[in-house]
């Protein structure tokens, strides 16, 4: 993502006539979009982009499966006080 937010920055300093881009030659302007196809084609080769898909996913449903457990009055950590069902402890004194 960041690939492509430089190249479009590059494209519009470019056709701004704007700082020392202006005068880069087209190809350097263009690079970063193709380092980020390049990225993209790795990412999906070794399989990390649908790591980063299920990780996802995975998160969202245990977010809420734990909405409806609260909704329900259900929560383990509501009705215990943490998520591990130990009960929160007052500090020990120190004497």
């Amino acid at each position: 993502m960041w690939f492509i937010a430089i190249g479009c920055l590059f494209v519009a300093l470019k056709l701004a006539d704007l700082t020392m881009v202006a005068q880069w030659s087209w190809l350097w302007i263009l690079l970063p979009f193709g380092l980020a196809a390049v990225w993209w084609f790795i990412a999906d080769q070794t399989g990390l982009t649908k790591q980063r898909e299920a990780e996802r996913e995975a998160r969202r449903v245990a977010d809420r499966r734990e909405r409806h457990l609260e909704n329900m009055g259900l929560s383990f950590k509501r009705r215990h006080g943490s998520a591990t069902g130990k009960a929160a402890r007052p500090p020990a004194d120190k004497h």
